[in-house]
């Protein structure tokens, strides 16, 4: 990445701070419903949005598990025989 891609991509466009943003989204989620004192209504908004961010968490952690594998596979580099 070069310096000025580096600059464009503002800190909510790196992967691992939309990963952690989202985790901190969906921890907070989870204690406002574990309260149990939310209308049905908002639980039902804050379920939806729960249920978005997991999915935003999943891809983000399976883009890092594929990253680091390509690491790997390139460190091995050719196997001899």
């Amino acid at each position: 990445m070069t310096k000025k891609a580096a600059a464009a991509e503002t800190p909510a466009d790196d992967p691992v701070s939309r990963f952690e943003g989202s985790l901190a989204e969906l921890e907070a989620i989870v204690a406002k419903m574990e309260r149990g004192d939310l209308p049905l209504e908002e639980s039902l908004v804050l379920f939806e949005r729960g249920m978005g961010l997991t999915k935003v968490c999943r891809s983000s952690l399976e883009t890092a598990e594929l990253r680091v594998r390509n690491l790997l596979d390139a460190d091995a580099g050719p196997s001899e025989a």
